[in-house]
């Protein structure tokens, strides 16, 4: 149980800004002989959670532009928009990749994306990344 706990917080912990890796934890876990599908579906819905907080985040993201702590300038906010309009919201299926899906997480926040909409894309995505890691495991270290 406690391994189950350890994974769905590091993924959750990865899908934030925190920089954090959760496929060593599941990769581990899988050799230790856990079950395959019960550790990725922890793992997924960790990870997805965590892009849902990204998604929260960035729906209110815009409401402190003016202050003077705000990260981004208005052209990168400018920029991150016009790349999501082109490529839309089908993007949020590569919201696992290490970099730039977190951000993407948050952009669809700030583009104010259905939440409905958003969820099942991004669960997709993260969830086949976590199935990439099980069947790496599989391959012999030898």
């Amino acid at each position: 149980m406690t391994g189950y706990l350890l994974l769905f917080v590091a993924s959750f912990l990865a899908a934030t800004i925190v920089p954090f890796s959760s496929e060593a934890i599941l990769y581990g876990l899988l050799k230790q002989g856990e079950p395959s599908w019960n550790l990725i579906i922890v793992a997924t819905c960790g990870n997805t959670l965590g892009a849902a907080v990204n998604w929260v985040l960035g729906r209110y993201l815009l409401h402190y532009k003016d202050r003077r702590w705000f990260y981004f300038s208005e052209d990168q906010l400018t920029r991150m928009q016009m790349r999501f309009r082109k490529y839309g919201v089908w993007s949020l299926l590569f919201s696992w990749l290490p970099l730039g899906g977190d951000i993407l997480t948050c952009v669809a926040g700030v583009m104010r994306v259905p939440f409905m909409v958003f969820l099942p894309l991004v669960a997709i995505g993260k969830g086949l990344r976590y199935i990439v890691v099980f069947y790496l495991s599989l391959i012999p270290l030898t």
